[in-house]
């Protein structure tokens, strides 16, 4: 990563709030022979000083496979990013660069048993649809077809043991550029840079 100390925050609170508000990650394993990877959502789940992600993957991939032959795996979070131009910069002959936050989580991958990857799904889906008003809440999906699809699916929970993140914002410049930066990224037509405007506006 490209760590820098100021582009860093010593809140361990606000790395796990990012986590929990971009729950959808690109995860990464290697099967011998090269990277794999595939983009889910998980849960985060932190009791004391343990931070678990659960989730589920299609069992018959080239990801799958990789997880059972190799454990270890890194967990990408992706926040909004947006080109910034030196155009705005007190010295404009300088170089332009790209603010973006993200946080990688290394650890260690579980593939659970069926019963486990039955909760798996329950939790994730009681989560985003509404058990007790939603027509495509678990408890109305039938036993028969939950078993059917269940077959076809692999819950995972890893254990994280290191995470590390670069939230860069434009610290390293003058109050003077970053406000600069700011409205020419509020005044962009891309969304991700009004994102990055208003987390450029909370530092």
């Amino acid at each position: 990563m490209y760590k820098l100390s100021y582009f860093s925050t010593a809140g361990a609170q606000e790395v796990l709030h990012f986590m929990q508000q971009h729950p959808f990650i690109t995860l990464v394993g290697f099967d011998g022979v090269y990277p794999v990877a595939t983009q889910i959502p998980v849960s985060i789940a932190k009791t004391g000083d343990t931070l678990k992600l659960i989730g589920h993957v299609m069992t018959k991939t080239d990801h799958c496979l990789a997880f059972s032959k190799n454990p270890n795996v890194l967990a990408i979070f992706s926040g909004a990013h947006a080109y910034v131009s030196a155009s705005v910069y007190e010295n404009p002959k300088s170089a332009s660069t790209w603010n973006y936050k993200t946080v990688q989580a290394k650890g260690t991958i579980r593939l659970m048993q069926p019963e486990e990857t039955y909760q798996v799904i329950k939790d994730l889906t009681d989560k985003y649809e509404n058990p007790a008003t939603s027509p495509a809440a678990f408890n109305q999906l039938g036993e028969d077809y939950i078993q059917k699809h269940l077959k076809a699916i692999t819950g995972f929970e890893i254990a994280v043991n290191e995470i590390e993140h670069v939230f860069k914002l434009s610290q390293n410049h003058s109050a003077s550029n970053q406000d600069s930066i700011i409205k020419d990224l509020e005044q962009s037509k891309d969304l991700l840079a009004h994102d990055v405007a208003r987390n450029m506006k909370k530092k």
